[in-house]
């Protein structure tokens, strides 16, 4: 290990010497060490929990903020009127799934109550979950990746929302399953970001395409796409700068990268995944308003959820711009962040 850090310390010296921006793949060793979830399977430790329990557990702050009220509203009422709908649209403003998105369920039971049919808190309960459901469904849909080859995903988001350890946790999942992947640490700004990637990339056993830091992004995507057609991989996943929705010319520079994508793979990126904090609430909207116009942002995965009680924000960014969640993230292991499904989500959130 201590040889390894040396050569890349006298590489990095000949770098800077000899003016030259060199392309690095980084290493990738033979012998992981194992994830703290590994060790646990090692050691024949107990095991965790299923992923629905594990869900249930992580959205427990949201559900006892939202459905907590709701129920303390609802239950037991024998007839629901004007004012129980009016105190319910309260709630659900400020759990955060959105003025918009609010005005519009409580339209919707509004005329089924109209139609009698909400006829108790029971009935009102279930028929909130339904059109919660309904509106999360509308847009649901999954990567079609076996369509293209190399698939392309570039990920965006800001600081500190967790983007980076999606990709490693993404890149871990598409190689445990078979599929050929490499990573393109863009984002050239941000101290350690491609050491970050690089680690995850030796976790999951997948090379990185790496430049020096501040070097110029595009020029690690170009190299990358080379790299990844070149190598006949499956997945390329593109990492970048993160504070790109105020800084004009970081926007600037992420329609260069698409550019140099789409010239060295015709038709890619392929997805263009948004990385949220699902702690920011209603922040997390103006975040997807502002790079779905700069973007041209496909889909979106949220993180943090388990440490939160603003978990409304996932219907609220999907509903009210029309856009797939793909990935949600309860917790901290790799297993922890997984595909978005609309009715567990519900089911977690609205079961007792």
């Amino acid at each position: 290990m201590q040889q390894q850090e040396k050569k890349g310390f006298f590489r990095g010296l000949m770098d800077k010497l000899s003016g030259t921006d060199a392309v690095e793949t980084a290493p990738v060793s033979a012998e992981v060490s194992p994830t703290p979830v590994e060790e646990g399977r090692v050691m024949g430790t107990k095991e965790k929990p299923g992923f629905f329990e594990r869900l249930k557990s992580g959205l427990k702050k949201t559900k006892d903020g939202l459905v907590g009220r709701i129920d303390a509203l609802v239950l037991g009422k024998k007839t629901i009127d004007a004012d129980t709908l009016e105190e319910l649209e309260e709630i659900l403003i400020t759990s955060d799934i959105g003025v918009k998105t609010t005005i519009e369920l409580i339209r919707t039971l509004e005329q089924r109550l109209g139609r009698n049919e909400l006829k108790d808190g029971e009935a009102l309960r279930g028929a909130l979950k339904e059109e919660i459901l309904a509106r999360l469904t509308t847009h649901h849909g999954n990567f079609e990746i076996g369509c293209h080859k190399p698939f392309v995903l570039l990920v965006i988001g800001v600081n500190g929302v967790g983007k980076t350890t999606t990709i490693g946790k993404l890149a871990s999942r598409f190689s445990a399953s078979g599929s050929k992947v490499l990573l393109a640490a863009a984002d050239t700004f941000r101290a350690a970001a491609a050491e970050q990637l690089i680690e995850w990339g030796r976790r999951s056993g997948v090379d990185v395409i790496r430049h020096k830091e501040g070097a110029d992004p595009s020029a690690v995507v170009f190299d990358a796409c080379k790299a990844a057609v070149a190598r006949n991989v499956d997945i390329l996943i593109v990492d970048t700068a993160g504070r790109l929705h105020t800084k004009v010319n970081l926007m600037e520079e992420m329609k260069k990268i698409r550019r140099v994508i789409d010239r060295e793979i015709p038709g890619a990126p392929h997805e263009t995944l948004l990385v949220l904090d699902a702690a920011t609430g209603q922040n997390a909207i103006s975040q997807v308003r502002l790079f779905k116009e700069t973007a041209a942002v496909t889909g979106l995965a949220l993180t943090k959820l388990d440490g939160t009680a603003k978990g409304g924000i996932v219907v609220a960014v999907s509903h009210e711009f029309a856009l797939p969640v793909r990935y949600i993230g309860v917790g901290e292991s790799i297993e922890d962040l997984r595909d978005f499904d609309p009715q567990e989500f519900t089911d977690a959130l609205f079961q007792e």
